[in-house]
């Protein structure tokens, strides 16, 4: 077995020149030559060379005989990433990630493709974190009797919790693949309710208001994709207490609470999610991602999102899937509709399901296949340890994304060929 090193970063490191070239001399040669270095290299092995350049200097990280290897400076790197110290501390602290640099254009780069840093990720949270590589052709997945997992599994209401032997097939259940699928929570009038406040708020919602997401189809229209501030509508704010909400968050293993303060204002307390056919501008359809993938990994998780479904979850709508026990490693991201990505496990979601899913693992939101509605309309609320927060100070690790003043929220694949 590969002996990995910890992920804690020492605390005596810092964002200073000292700090950066310790690391480089001293910390990440010790982890590799303890087992970072495989654990990354089968990822990087084909990815050519990258250069992190900091106001400090330069380190060049080279895949090859198995290992990767440190070189001072970046004259051979294919590729070559600029941060500021602070950013690089982030990196190597697990507490930033590429797209998250990039939105927030903290990081450039100068030489070689911007995309090539966005995939260089899991090698280098291998690299730093000692986090495994996910190869979601080789994952081994079982019950609690030893069986091969049924990855499409639901569980009532009842069978969630933290006590029985049928909270312990849940738990193991959710531990093991990363997510939950629970129908019928919600009734058919609690559902209406929900969905007459969705279109309140989608009446009152701006573009630029730093409160929602927005984006283009094919035609070129406005239309909106998310509204972050649905805690305004008081009944959608209460599910974050809701005995049966709470009780499928409690199906997780660890101790987490509302991600931000129950106050009417919050933003991200309670999203609400549109799904629109034909878009061609925006993040209105997600490629395979992590939820922490715009920073915080090291702060907020394990947390997770919990989703109920207001009209149906089927791909004429809109699908939601998942890469099983993928939160146990790293994996790049990838357009969901590309003939590269994974398959991953779709569910019968249907009006009034709840799934639940760990923030970090990987998941997407594909395109409606049908023009003909109705298209997925979900409410999301997410939860974390009490100590969760933000590293810098900021309102959410998402608020990289509403860089724009009209609401448009690009799409960083998009945005970074395009200049």
């Amino acid at each position: 077995m590969v002996a990995v090193m910890p992920t804690e970063v020492p605390a005596d490191l810092a964002a200073d020149p000292d700090s950066f070239h310790r690391f480089h001399s001293e910390v990440l040669p010790a982890r590799i030559a303890a087992g970072n270095g495989a654990l990354a290299f089968a990822d990087l092995a084909d990815l050519g060379t990258l250069a992190i350049r900091t106001p400090a200097g330069s380190w060049t990280y080279v895949p090859g005989t198995g290992s990767v290897e440190l070189l001072e400076g970046e004259a051979t790197a294919d590729a070559v990433v600029a941060v500021d110290l602070n950013a690089w501390l982030g990196l190597v602290s697990d507490l930033d990630t590429a797209p998250g640099l990039l939105y927030s254009n903290r990081a450039s780069v100068p030489v070689g493709n911007p995309l090539r840093f966005m995939r260089w990720e899991p090698g280098l949270r291998a690299l730093f974190h000692g986090l495994p590589v996910f190869d979601p052709d080789n994952v081994d997945l079982r019950d609690l009797d030893g069986e091969p997992l049924d990855t499409t599994r639901s569980f009532t209401l009842e069978e969630t919790g933290d006590t029985g032997r049928d909270g312990a097939a849940a738990r193991h259940f959710l531990r093991t693949t990363g997510y939950l699928h629970v129908p019928g929570v919600f009734d058919a009038d609690e559902v209406t309710a929900m969905l007459t406040d969705a279109d309140i708020l989608a009446g009152e919602a701006q573009p630029g208001d730093m409160a929602s997401w927005w984006g283009r189809d094919a035609a070129g229209t406005e239309v909106l994709t998310r509204v972050l501030r649905a805690a305004s509508r008081p009944d959608l704010r209460l599910l974050v207490g809701d005995t049966r909400i709470r009780r499928v968050v409690d199906t997780a293993d660890e101790a987490l609470v509302p991600k931000v303060p129950d106050d009417p204002e919050a933003v991200d307390l309670v999203t609400i999610l549109w799904k629109r056919p034909d878009m061609a501008e925006g993040l209105a359809d997600l490629p395979w991602h992590r939820d922490c993938g715009m920073g915080g990994h090291a702060l907020n998780c394990p947390s997770v999102v919990l989703t109920i479904c207001l009209t149906t979850g089927t791909p004429e709508a809109g699908e939601l899937r998942f890469l099983p026990g993928s939160h146990r490693g790293g994996f790049p991201f990838v357009d969901g509709t590309d003939v590269a990505a994974p398959d991953g496990v779709g569910l019968p979601i249907g009006v009034g399901d709840v799934t639940l899913h760990y923030s970090d693992l990987m998941h997407a939101s594909l395109p409606p296949t049908s023009a003909e509605g109705p298209h997925r309309i979900s409410v999301l609320l997410g939860f974390a340890p009490e100590t969760a927060g933000h590293h810098l100070g900021g309102r959410h690790y998402n608020d990289a994304l509403l860089i724009n003043d009209d609401g448009q929220v690009d799409h960083l694949g998009h945005r970074l060929v395009e200049g």
